[in-house]
């Protein structure tokens, strides 16, 4: 009879997986202010997170996803995921979207300073506002509350995640400035770095055309008329 070896089976609501392979130092290099306006444009404008804020300033964010699902208002399992980061590491955390309780604040902000950590996004809330604003570790969360966090409960680490809309799997590229959070599979990004180039020129060549006056004045008209609109 098969027997299943007791010691290899997780408690209900536990599970811890592996640390995803980290994203190549060049990609970093690469995407490393790159807007996120221009990777969600490249990426069908309809990918990134919804209602996550900057609470850091306006510091790029650029990193491999780690990711986390706790139960809303408790953080045991983002703690675990905390001594478990490595350098250049986002922790996105999946805290259902609840924002009556912080799930991360100033202490928890040193230790991943510390650690070398690259961002976090919380789809939850936040504390110790004013020690974030500080700047130097990016954060995107949907609020800040001063209620504090439990530490008793169930969650995952290094599994699929839904974070503010935004579909997250270990080991994603994870982009993050003023306008907010965009995640890209890695097998997508020579492509995608081809593109974000491409529109990147595009629209250095069109401030320019603006600058100097030279922007074709009916640059629309063809596009109306394609559509039937008798321009």
């Amino acid at each position: 009879m098969f027997e299943i070896d007791s010691n290899s089976i997780w408690p209900t609501g536990y599970l811890i997986n592996p640390m995803p392979e980290p994203i190549a130092d060049r990609y970093l290099q690469d995407f490393e202010g790159v807007p996120s306006s221009i990777v969600s444009d490249c990426l069908g404008r309809n990918v990134g997170a919804l209602g996550v804020k900057p609470y850091h300033g306006f510091k790029h964010m650029c990193g491999t996803a780690v990711t986390v699902r706790v139960r809303p208002g408790d953080n045991l399992m983002l703690l675990k995921a905390l001594e478990m980061a490595r350098p250049n590491d986002v922790l996105v955390v999946d805290g259902g979207g609840d924002t009556s309780r912080a799930i991360v604040g100033g202490i928890m902000r040193a230790m991943a300073m510390k650690t070398g950590v690259a961002g976090m996004v919380i789809n939850g809330a936040i504390r110790d506002r004013e020690d974030w604003a500080q700047g130097g570790l990016p954060v995107y969360a949907l609020a800040c509350v001063h209620r504090g966090p439990s530490t008793d409960a169930t969650g995952e680490i290094n599994v699929p995640v839904a974070c503010a809309g935004l579909v997250v799997n270990p080991g994603d590229l994870i982009i993050g400035d003023a306008d907010g959070v965009v995640a890209v599979c890695p097998s997508n990004l020579d492509r995608l770095l081809v593109q974000c180039r491409h529109l990147l020129d595009r629209e250095r060549t069109i401030m320019a055309q603006i600058a100097d006056g030279s922007l074709p004045k009916a640059r629309f008209d063809a596009l109306l008329r394609s559509k039937g609109c008798p321009i």
